[in-house]
Parts: C-alpha cells; sequence; structure tokens
C-alpha cells in the first residue's frame, strides 16, 4: 500500500506543479502571455501525470481488494516485481498517452485567436481556436478517456465490490470496521479526482469550454492533490492524536472528548 501512495505522492506533487507556480504568475503579473514551449509542456505534463493518477487508484483499489479478499495470498500475489511492473506500466502508459495527444493538438492551426480562455493549457479549450475540424482530436480524447478513465473506474468499482461483499461476510463488527477503515480513504479520493475529469473530458461538446468548466478543472489539478494527503494522513493514529490535543487546546476540552 505504503510503495503505491508513495507513487501518488510524486504524481500529485508534479500534478500541481505544472499548474500552479505559472498560474500564480499569470495571476499577479501584467504581462500574461505563455510561450508556445511553455504550453506545449504544461499540456504534456498535466496529461501524462492526470492519466497515471488515473491508473495508480486503479492498481490500488487492486491492493486492497487482495488485502481484505485475499489476505493468506497477499504477500505472493502483490510480491515486489508484481508492484514495481505495475507502477511502472502506469507511468509509461500515461506519459505515452500524453505524447499522442500533445502532437495531434499542436498540428492544428490556431487561426481564430491566440487569446485562450482558462487557467492553464488544456485540450479543450485549444479546440475553439482552431479553424479546422477537431474531429480526430475530440475522437482521441474520447477513446482515451474511455480506455484509461472509464476502465480504470471500472475496474476500481469491481474490486470494491467484491471487498463490500466480503466486509458484509466478516462476523466481527470490529473486524468490519477495520476492514472498510482500510478503504474509507481510497474511496474519498477516487471520489473527488473522477467526478470532475469525466465532467469535463465527457461533457457532450468538450469544444465548447464554459466557465464552470474551468472552475471544475482547478478542482482535480490544485484542489484534489491539495485533499490526498490529508485524507491518508487521517488514518495514521499519531496525526489523529495531534489532531485532538490542537482542538482541545483551542476549544479547552480534554482530547479525550474528542471522538
Amino acid at each position: 500500500m505504503y510503495f503505491f501512495l508513495r507513487n501518488l505522492s510524486v504524481v500529485d506533487i508534479g500534478f500541481s506543479s505544472t499548474i500552479v507556480p505559472k498560474l500564480l504568475v499569470i495571476t499577479v503579473a501584467l504581462d500574461k502571455s505563455v510561450s508556445l514551449l511553455e504550453c506545449a509542456l504544461q499540456m504534456y505534463f498535466h496529461s501524462a501525470l492526470g492519466g497515471t493518477d488515473s491508473m495508480l487508484l486503479a492498481v490500488m483499489a487492486y491492493d486492497r481488494f487482495a488485502a481484505i479478499c485475499k489476505p493468506l495470498q497477499y504477500n505472493t500475489v502483490m510480491n515486489k516485481r508484481f508492484c514495481v511492473c505495475m507502477a511502472v506500466g502506469c507511468w509509461t502508459v500515461g506519459f505515452t498517452n500524453a505524447i499522442i495527444h500533445v502532437v495531434l493538438t499542436f498540428k492544428l492551426p490556431f487561426c481564430r485567436s491566440h487569446h485562450l480562455n482558462h487557467y492553464f493549457c488544456e485540450e479543450p479549450p485549444f479546440f475553439k481556436l482552431s479553424c479546422q475540424d477537431t474531429w480526430l482530436n475530440k475522437m482521441a480524447m474520447y477513446i482515451a478517456t474511455v480506455i484509461i478513465g472509464i476502465c480504470c473506474l471500472f475496474l476500481t468499482l469491481v474490486s470494491y465490490a467484491q471487498i463490500i461483499r466480503t466486509i458484509i461476510n466478516i462476523p466481527s463488527t470490529h473486524g468490519r470496521r477495520k476492514a472498510f477503515s482500510t478503504c474509507a480513504s481510497h474511496l474519498a479520493v477516487i471520489s473527488i479526482f473522477y467526478g470532475p475529469i469525466l465532467f469535463i473530458y465527457l461533457g457532450p461538446d468538450i469544444s465548447y469550454f464554459t466557465e464552470a468548466n474551468k472552475s471544475v478543472s482547478i478542482i482535480y489539478t490544485v484542489v484534489t492533490p491539495m485533499l490526498n494527503p490529508i485524507i491518508y494522513s487521517i488514518r495514521n493514529k499519531q496525526i489523529k492524536d495531534t489532531i485532538r490535543k490542537k482542538l482541545a487546546s483551542c476549544c479547552l476540552k480534554t482530547p479525550e472528548e474528542f471522538p
């Protein structure tokens, strides 16, 4: 579990770092222009790390499935070599897929405007700038979203369906609570990650990028990576004890009075 969490942490740091620094510079600077190379690099790493993030979450769901549904076989199934291969596969597919989309996007002639109505360089807003038919780009995006996003989400849901069935059959209430607590943080991360992405990339017309889409994009590129370490850290007993002490000192209560 911690091996994949380390990978997820690196992805989240990179995911935010491709967007936030430049966004802050543009926000405070008078010059809001972005070079074509900067935009291409930002789009590439944003797309690559987003795809890698999606696949890592699916692999982590399988890891939880193996731990809860096949505990006696866990060390055999999730051995070191298998974990490394899965992690390398996620990174490779994510970065390879991004190359295709960036190349297709920047082959378009941008003759309508050079003004990008968005907070960062992302594929859908670029389609509005091109005077060429963007059907191929849209199809490539839909296919990639279905293969990577929907398939990973489907595998995640299948894993958790098996996990829930196993948890229900656990006779002990304490055992059920403990098993579910190992999955609660991951389920929370999945919910706040997939919702905005599917809204953006599987909308009725991704070339028509509205103000709502711009706001939703910030959620999965900035808010979600920020919340991930908080969500996973809440499961740590030492961190929970520290939070109780801080709340107790602020509210003048004893730590035992907090749940």
